[in-house]
């Protein structure tokens, strides 16, 4: 019931957000003077461009999803991503867009929908709160069983913000070696005569089905009377770490990981992204810094002015791997690594390394399919053999594509590696990105590296 309010109120939350949206646009306009709406050929263009960029925002950053286990701190973070979004393409549209706008109106406009939209968000998470509180909308749960797992469960409870209310545990009493927080109400038998009586609305299993067969008598009687009866399995008993399920006709499946991008919407969505960015990149950057950087590196030494190297592609398949050349002609360049001192380095190629500049052309790369924008950085084939015989999960990162830059890197994991907690460290960055991945963390990761560069990093060589 409660949800069902909730995403009753959020669509008109959203509904209300393009009302503002374009309400403010006018309204900004009417109080420029110097910006006449009726006259300005690049008015619709503005608003139609403003209007999918809050579609696009909104979805994203998953603000869509909101329900009632939402905290205000998840909320305010989605919001966040969601304006941070909108303006990056409104940004992108003014930049690229030969109309002219008044820089004072899109400030003033920008700034009110951002302060409309906060406020809209405040409101939700108010009426959340008080349907909370309401009595009618209270659900009253009781929990099967008294082991880590219960425990583990009922803490969580107190920790979200729902209308779920804990009122105790059933289980053998022999079985309850310690007080516990909350109260032991009776055993197994007792839970549903308890439940009809008090008015419990849902009960939680955390006993194995196959270790208490009684238990689907309690599930049938359960439901006799309208109660919700749910089993929560400790598939820890198998996996000694968090996993995913999936289902596959109704049949569950148990995965190590949560991969975003095992699904094909989200490999479309991202090879959508690398597209866009690789070919404006190409377009506006290389197309006149690949010729200057060229002649540089050919009026300070002989040698190709690209260095094409095999390195380690997704699921282990090899591919050539593009870069500026920063170093002399040498005979170790696929085996040995680079070092901070190395005097291979060229005076160009120094510089080049230091500002990243020799990893440009790898946009090409990307625009062939063979690496991502964002993603593990790839490694030299040997180097690929050395570390998956240090770190058992290094080959876990391959499940993706290569990227130009990647989490690891903009967290500091980058350069020599000289002892084996920097390559593990790079792996569990890796592999969190991969359990983890948005179209916001790329862009998020895109912006922090060029941060990075800017600003100047210790580790870059």
């Amino acid at each position: 019931m409660l949800n069902r309010y909730l995403k009753i109120f959020l669509i008109q939350i959203f509904v209300l957000d393009f009302i503002c949206l374009n309400g403010l646009f006018f309204l900004a306009g009417m109080g420029l003077r110097q910006y006449d709406l009726q006259t300005h050929q690049g008015a619709d263009a503005f608003l139609l461009v403003s209007n999918i960029a809050w579609v696009i925002a909104l979805y994203t950053s998953g603000l869509h999803s909101m329900s009632s286990t939402l905290s205000y701190e998840k909320m305010a973070r989605k919001t966040a991503k969601s304006v941070l979004m909108y303006l990056l393409i409104l940004l992108g549209f003014l930049f690229l867009y030969q109309h002219l706008y008044s820089r004072f109106f899109v400030l003033m406009y920008c700034s009110l929908f951002i302060a409309t939209v906060v406020l809209n968000r405040l409101l939700f998470y108010w009426i959340t709160n008080h349907i909370r509180r309401r009595k009618g909308i209270e659900r009253k749960m009781v929990i099967l069983g008294y082991n880590e797992m219960s425990k583990k469960l009922a803490n969580n409870l107190l920790a979200e913000k729902s209308n779920l209310r804990f009122e105790g545990y059933f289980e053998e009493y022999s079985k309850v070696q310690e007080l516990s927080f909350f109260p032991v109400i009776g055993n197994l038998q007792d839970c549903v005569p308890y439940a009809r009586e008090n008015n419990i609305r849902e009960i939680y299993s955390t006993l194995s089905p196959e270790q208490f067969p009684y238990l689907y008598t309690l599930a049938y009687e359960a439901e006799q009377h309208f109660i919700h009866f749910r089993f929560v399995p400790d598939f820890k008993m198998f996996v000694n770490r968090q996993i995913h399920v999936d289902y596959f006709n109704n049949i569950p499946i148990i995965s190590l990981r949560s991969e975003p991008l095992d699904d094909i919407a989200n490999r479309i969505r991202k090879r959508i992204f690398d597209l866009i960015f690789s070919s404006l990149v190409c377009l506006f950057l290389l197309s006149w810094l690949i010729p200057l950087l060229a002649l540089l590196i050919r009026l300070e030494s002989k040698g190709p002015v690209f260095f094409v190297q095999h390195r380690t592609g997704r699921n282990n398949k090899t591919f050539r791997c593009l870069k500026m050349r920063s170093m002399y002609v040498n005979n170790d360049a696929n085996s040995k690594q680079a070092t901070r001192n190395d005097k291979r380095f060229t005076r160009i190629g120094r510089i080049l390394r230091k500002t990243n500049l020799d990893e440009m052309p790898q946009f090409f790369n990307v625009l062939l399919g063979d690496m991502s924008v964002v993603g593990p950085r790839p490694h030299m084939l040997k180097h690929t053999e050395e570390y998956s015989s240090i770190i058992k999960q290094y080959m876990v990162r391959h499940f993706l594509k290569p990227g130009i830059t990647g989490w690891a890197q903009v967290n500091g994991y980058r350069g020599e590696i000289t002892e084996d907690v920097h390559l593990r460290k790079r792996v569990e960055h890796d592999i969190w990105y991969m359990e983890n991945w948005s179209v916001y963390l790329d862009l998020r990761i895109i912006f922090l590296t060029v941060a990075n560069t800017l600003k100047g990093e210790k580790n870059a060589f």
